[in-house]
């Protein structure tokens, strides 16, 4: 035999309090409003009458849905796990949920996905897959769709971001290098049509010259491992001189490191290699990379809380945060003095 649904004012009876105390005791959005003691014991209450919220009748009545769209433009970057449990863990605590889609960086893809999206009536959207001029972003403002842009931001300004600190992380890597005598430095850039990988160049080439230096440089058509090994192995077959590479994220470091075992040349004894990200298991392959760490889960849960500050004020201010970068020094790295 089914049970009987419970109902906010059996809760209420229960407990001895008035159904609104009860019905914000159990909403994740107001229920700060309520004493924890009480609010622990209302739900204790619910959870043992088996009351289920009926969010669909509720969020229809408020014309929300509770549910916010991440753009991601590879999932198996494991870069993006640590952003999106910082995402996961703040939409959870205000009574939301993500919706994750995997959108490539084709734009018509994307928008595909975003209509989608639109249809399932999220309430914003958060976007790790903006290119410098994007044409996603426009979609969205022509909607009305609150978005906030994470881990990448995009030249025309639009709209409020959350990146790290691009030109700091290069310095950090260039500064490091040339403290262990290295001066024939390149650079696998990521793509030109991010602005991870236009900042970074950019940071990089002002980071040399602050040393009196200038770096050869080879853009990667994309952030992936075997692009990388491509860009790399153009930088080895231009010249000899080479002492050091610095890439603008893991994956392209991991591809240099592959250029490198092809040509039996060995890291840091012949080239020494620098990443960015500090991705999952950098300190694990051989040798440990060393690379500029980003608070990724920071960068998550601040997206988050813009994001649903917009949702809730309905406002359209901009605000952009930049978090500060730091390098971590493994083994993939030494001094030409000592090799």
């Amino acid at each position: 035999m089914n049970r009987p649904v419970a109902t906010i004012k059996q809760i209420a009876d229960a407990t001895g309090v008035h159904p609104s105390t009860v019905s914000r005791a159990l909403d994740p959005k107001k229920r700060h409003l309520v004493a924890d003691d009480l609010a622990k014991r209302i739900a204790s209450r619910a959870e043992a009458l088996g009351y289920q919220p009926n969010r669909l009748a509720a969020n229809l009545r408020l014309g929300r849905s509770d549910l916010v769209g991440v753009l991601l433009p590879d999932i198996a970057n494991p870069v993006f796990a640590p952003i999106l449990g910082g995402i996961a863990e703040v939409l959870s605590a205000q009574g939301y949920a993500p919706i994750v889609a995997d959108a490539g960086n084709a734009s018509s893809q994307q928008i595909s996905f975003v209509e989608r999206l639109l249809s399932q009536r999220v309430d914003g959207l958060i976007l790790a897959t903006v290119s410098q001029d994007d044409e996603l972003v426009g979609f969205c403002i022509e909607r009305g769709l609150p978005v906030i842009l994470v881990n990448r931001s995009e030249a025309r300004d639009r709209v409020s971001s959350v990146v790290s600190d691009d030109e700091m992380g290069m310095r950090l890597a260039v500064d490091h290098l040339v403290g262990l005598a290295h001066r024939h430095i390149a650079h696998v850039a990521g793509p030109p049509s991010t602005s991870t990988g236009a900042l970074r160049r950019d940071g990089f080439e002002r980071a040399m010259s602050s040393h009196g230096l200038s770096g050869l440089i080879r853009e990667a058509s994309a952030y992936g491992r075997e692009e990388g090994a491509q860009a790399a192995t153009h930088l080895l077959n231009s010249t000899r001189d080479i002492t050091a590479v610095v890439a603008a994220n893991d994956l392209l470091a991991l591809g240099v490191l592959d250029a490198l075992k092809q040509r039996r040349l060995h890291c840091p004894e012949n080239v020494s290699i620098v990443g960015h990200n500090d991705m999952p298991l950098m300190d694990v392959v051989s040798p440990p990379l060393t690379t500029v760490r980003i608070e990724h889960r920071e960068m998550g849960r601040i997206a988050a809380k813009l994001l649903l500050d917009a949702i809730k004020s309905g406002s359209s201010e901009r605000r952009h945060v930049v978090l500060r970068s730091e390098l971590v020094v493994r083994g993939s790295t030494a001094s030409l003095r000592n090799v």
